[in-house]
This record gives C-alpha cells, sequence and structure tokens, in this order.
C-alpha cells in the first residue's frame, strides 16, 4: 500500500468512526450526557529519578523559528545526543531525522508492521536513554491486531523487534505517546479505543499509563505494567526534575486534562470527566480545559513550565509547574497562528521543539506544513 492510499483510507475511516462512535479523539462531538467529576486524591508517590539536570533558564516563547516543513501529520519527536531530532509521521510510517540546527529532514526508514487507519499509525517515539552503548530508538505503533511498542538499532532500523505487544486498538483513542523517565523507566500513555470500559479493567492495557524496563518488564517492585488506569486518551506524557510523572489525555465533551499520576492512581474514566466529586477515589486533575481550548497532544516540561500541545485548540499551553506536584494559571501561546499542535519536546540545548498537525485530516493545511517549530534556549 502507498502511502497516498494509506492517507486515503485514512481520512476515509476517520469520518465513518466519528459518524458512529458519537465522538472523535482530537475532536468531541456535541454535547452528551456528560459523567460527574471529581476531586482530590492521595498525596503522590513520586518515580526515584537520576540527579535533576541544571535549570536551563527557559525557553523564550516571543520567538519561535520554523526549522523545518513539508511533514505529513507528525506525530512523534524525541532527540539524539548530538541534537538531531527524530520524527514520525503517522500516516506514512517514516521515521525522519532533522538536523539540530534545522533543515531538510531526511528519511531514516519506514516501519513496514504499521497499519495507519484513523488515529493510529506509527505515533510516539524515544531514544534510548543509553543510546551511545546500545543505538536503540522505541516506537509506539498501529499494527494488524494491536497496538505495539517496538525498538530497532538506529544503525539498522529495519530490525525492528517488539518490546510490548497486545495494546487494544481502534480508529480512535489509540493513546501512543511514550517517553523515558528519569528513572530509565519507559512510560506509555495508551487509549480506550472508544470502548469506556477496558479503562477501569484490570485485564486490559487500554486506558493506562504503563511503565516498564527498556525490555518490555514490569517493575520488580510493581508487579504490574499499569502504573495509572481510568484514563480515556493518553497522548502526553512528561516528567518534572523531580521525577513526577504528568499525563495528557482528551476529554470527552467537556474538560481535558492533565493529570500528576501516581503508583495506582485512577484517572476516574468512564465515571469521571475534569475535576469534581469523586470522593477521593479518583485523581483530581492539575489543570483542565474545555475541549474547544486544546484537544491536548504531547507535552514536555522545561524550567519548571509544562507546555502542551493543543490540537482543536490550535495553541500551545504554557502551564506553571508549582513544584509539588501541582499547577499555576495556564497561559495560551501562539493561538491560531501555526494551526493544530501535536507534540512538543525539550532538547539537549536547552530548546521546546514543537510539532504542526495541520495534514492530519482535521487541520487546514498552507503550503509549508506540516511544520517543526523551535523556541530558543534563553
Amino acid at each position: 500500500m502507498t502511502p497516498r492510499t494509506r492517507r486515503s483510507r485514512t481520512v476515509a475511516a476517520l469520518v465513518l468512526a466519528v459518524a458512529l462512535a458519537g465522538c472523535g479523539g482530537d475532536e468531541p462531538a456535541p454535547p452528551a450526557a456528560a459523567p460527574t467529576a471529581t476531586t482530590p486524591a492521595p498525596a503522590p508517590v513520586t518515580t526515584e529519578p537520576s540527579p535533576p539536570a541544571a535549570a536551563s533558564g527557559g525557553v523564550d516563547e516571543a520567538a519561535p523559528e520554523v526549522v523545518a516543513t513539508g511533514l505529513e501529520a507528525p506525530w512523534g519527536i524525541d532527540f539524539l545526543p548530538g541534537g538531531d531530532a527524530l520524527v514520525t509521521e503517522r500516516d506514512t510510517a517514516r521515521v525522519l531525522r532533522i538536523p539540530a540546527a534545522g533543515g531538510e529532514p531526511v528519511e531514516v526508514t519506514t516501519i513496514g508492521l504499521a497499519e495507519p487507519d484513523g488515529e493510529g499509525g506509527l505515533l510516539g517515539l524515544a531514544v534510548s536513554p543509553d543510546f551511545a552503548t546500545d543505538d536503540l530508538v522505541y516506537a509506539y505503533v498501529t499494527a494488524d491486531d494491536d497496538n505495539r511498542v517496538v525498538r530497532f538499532p538506529l544503525s539498522s532500523p529495519e530490525q525492528v523487534e517488539p518490546v510490548l505487544t497486545g495494546i487494544p486498538k481502534g480508529t480512535i483513542h489509540n493513546g501512543g505517546r511514550i517517553a523515558f523517565g528519569p528513572d530509565g523507566l519507559l512510560y506509555v500513555g495508551t487509549g480506550d479505543t472508544g470502548d469506556s470500559s477496558l479503562s477501569q479493567d484490570d485485564r486490559s492495557l487500554g486506558g493506562k499509563v504503563l511503565r516498564m524496563t527498556p525490555d518490555g518488564a514490569p517493575v520488580e517492585a510493581a508487579g504490574s505494567l499499569v502504573l495509572s488506569k481510568g484514563h480515556r486518551n493518553v497522548q502526553g506524557i512528561a516528567f518534572d526534575d523531580a521525577g513526577r510523572v504528568y499525563s495528557v489525555e482528551f476529554g470527552q465533551n467537556r474538560f481535558d486534562e492533565v493529570n500528576q499520576v501516581t503508583e495506582g492512581s485512577n484517572g476516574g474514566w468512564p465515571d469521571v470527566e475534569g475535576a469534581g466529586d469523586g470522593g477521593g477515589r479518583y485523581l483530581a486533575p492539575i489543570t483542565t480545559w474545555e475541549t474547544a481550548e486544546a484537544s491536548p497532544s504531547g507535552a514536555a516540561v522545561v524550567d519548571g513550565t509544562l507546555y502542551v500541545a493543543a490540537l482543536r485548540g490550535q495553541r500551545l499551553w504554557s502551564v506553571p509547574l508549582d513544584g509539588q506536584g501541582g499547577a499555576g494559571t495556564p497561559t495560551a501561546l501562539y493561538e491560531g497562528d501555526y494551526g493544530r499542535l501535536r507534540a512538543a519536546a525539550a532538547a539537549p540545548d536547552g530548546s521546546l521543539w514543537v510539532l504542526t498537525s495541520n495534514r492530519d485530516g482535521r487541520g487546514d493545511p498552507t503550503g509549508e506544513d506540516d511544520r517543526v517549530l523551535r523556541l530558543p534556549a534563553r
């Protein structure tokens, strides 16, 4: 199947899925009966991070620059030790390499087992923290029968091997963000695939935040891959300097959320959407937005600020963290300036890179789309 055929099939399938399901993943449907919302959960338990890096001084939010153009629905991004970026394209299943200084993207490989359809395809990407010695790159892929995490050596990218299989797949709500934490473990955000019952089902990997060793095994002390359950569609994972884990997820018709997830926490979906009365059973989000303001995807922390890319909201949210697992008042950046934003990632030089998503079947692309933006370090 050619990339063009895949893209055509993707758009058609997505339209059908939204019509049948009553709500999409990136774009909510008109309001239906909404679940109740929730309030505070127990005090947070953090991961065990490596010593935090020195503060970078933040990024210059007033000076975004375009460092690459002409991508096709980019989705995942991470960096090689020298500063070059690796970027996935959801519908072509290509992995691209973009020079640290910006410039023409170069194709590294195409992940042949990817089966792009609707919101699925080649999604998140993470470079091994031991890349200098193991040469490994990890990716989240929608395959024939499931979503899965795979890895390959960058020097021989055709040698793809599975790390974790059996994550539920669907036309919508595939999750897909992966990231290595400061503890060296791999964190994975999954979705409920449109079947909300999966999020509370302890037998399913859907609607969860997963945590595993680089080989895909549970953390021995925890005995389970599931760090947190009760999530609808997690497309963002980020870490602060203390090793706290933040998940970013789509709401249904009312509220999108950022949660500070902990060992055994429960986001409350499908019983809860947003903040309110959960009787302490569920996480209380540290930030919520109305769905028209966000439809949030990738996220990154730079110098105590959580940056969240918004699709439907067409803006970058700047969320000040309070150093205790909570957050201050978010600020919207670049509203409508670059269209839909899919991902945000901190580069080794302290800059922040952001991916647009205007060629994903829901955007209004310009001649340069899709673009990669960089906010330089101050």
